[in-house]
């Protein structure tokens, strides 16, 4: 998967033939990054007289792409930072160092009226993108990775009625995960033949289950009940029909109690969560956590510790509800998000930011209900850019498939 998105060194190596004069006009080079023709505000790429490669300004790209860039004079070397990915460049040097392993440079970057600019091609070993050159119009096309998705599937018969149609959408729109609801009315042979479906196209499927009262102590058998069933299913079938983790939708601040008792509420909550990651010891399943964007300003009772590190210490993934149906700004999907990666980050865990295609009664900026598909992919692009900055970013979710598959 990681070698698709390799830049294809003999598409942007420019050792094409290209019959012009040795010195381009730097206007006349063009860069197109997922489909948005780049305006630069000052130095503008050009072709390197001598290598015959297109040379662009570092900052500027790297940011538009969501790397962070740091700029050490003394060493005339800069860091670039993109999730768990470090790629260090000097100056003239013909090597760089990404994670520690040395690629070569050719031509080295250089400062251009006080900008570094670096060679096209080491944009895809710091982003994973594919490159192409289209020599005669000089238009570099730079394709970064899909957003990896998941999506909820809350009615769950529609693996018995419309499963085709689930699957082929799920894998148009870069879907890696479902998080399918466990009716066990439908019969285990229905999940089976939908797990291995998906499984096919690379996607993964998580049992889905939970309700807000699945934080009181008094429900912990109905917890248990659905890991008993999951792990029981996954025992009588085969590996590509298997569900590849737990996800739980408890949500316990809808509870009336949650504004007159909290404190009791979280404890037992807790409880519960310590029975969950007890009861699949060993399973070799993934534990999910939906949670609320602001959770991290509620504490653990008794201490200052966030609730959502806790539970990022705790389990594998956390997807907070960011339900917002714009990316930048105040209020927005990056800023709303950025407190939980963080936290996600320093701990080595992932964190998925989701955002909300149903109709909320919340106010019209909490969902993308109103908005075209085209609108909510963009805006999604532009969440992503900025998030993939943070090592603990995992992708997006949509909640939820119903009312995403509807939109125009």
């Amino acid at each position: 998967m990681m070698k698709k998105w390799l830049v294809c060194m003999g598409i942007i190596a420019l050792t094409v033939s290209l019959l012009a004069p040795a010195v381009f006009a730097v206007s006349q080079v063009q860069v197109v990054v997922d489909g948005e023709k780049l305006v630069f505000p000052d130095e503008p790429p050009y072709v390197d007289r001598e290598s015959n490669r297109t040379m662009v300004p570092a900052r500027f790209v790297s940011e538009r792409l969501g790397a962070k860039m740091q700029w050490d004079g003394k060493a005339n070397r800069a860091t670039f930072s993109l999730q768990d990915r470090t790629i260090l460049v000097t100056i003239g040097r013909n090597d760089a160092q990404v994670n520690g392993k040395t690629v070569t440079v050719d031509p080295p970057a250089v400062i251009q009226n006080n900008r570094m600019m670096i060679p096209l091609r080491l944009i895809g070993e710091i982003f994973q993108a594919q490159v192409e050159w289209d020599a005669q119009r000089k238009l570099a096309v730079v394709t970064t990775p899909p957003i990896s998705k998941g999506t909820w599937v809350w009615d769950s018969r529609v693996i018995e009625d419309d499963q085709d149609r689930l699957i082929s959408f799920a894998s148009d729109q870069d879907v890696n995960a479902l998080y399918l609801h466990i009716d066990r009315d439908i019969a285990p042979k229905a999940y089976a033949d939908f797990i291995r479906g998906a499984n096919e196209r690379h996607i993964a499927t998580e049992a889905l289950a939970g309700r807000p009262d699945w934080a009181l102590e008094k429900n912990r058998d109905q917890i248990g009940a659905f890991i008993a069933w999951t792990l029981q299913y996954n025992a009588s079938v085969g590996p590509e029909e298997r569900f590849e983790g737990l996800h739980f939708d408890i949500e316990p601040y809808l509870l009336p109690e949650w504004d007159t008792s909290r404190k009791k509420i979280l404890e037992e909550w807790i409880h519960n969560l310590r029975f969950i990651k007890q009861a699949a010891e060993g399973s070799g399943l993934k534990i999910t956590l939906d949670v609320p964007y602001w959770l991290h300003d509620v504490k653990v009772p008794d201490t200052e510790y966030s609730f959502s590190a806790w539970l990022l210490e705790k389990f594998d993934c956390l997807v907070i509800m960011d339900y917002r149906n714009h990316a930048s700004g105040k209020n927005g999907i990056v800023d709303n998000a950025q407190a939980m990666l963080r936290e996600a980050s320093a701990l080595g865990k992932s964190l998925i930011v989701a955002v909300e295609t149903a109709r909320s009664r919340e106010g019209e900026r909490v969902s993308f209900y109103s908005k075209s598909a085209d609108f909510m992919e963009q805006e999604l692009l532009t969440a992503h850019r900025e998030l993939t900055r943070y090592a603990g970013y995992a992708g997006m979710a949509i909640h939820d498939y119903r009312s995403w598959v509807v939109m125009r």
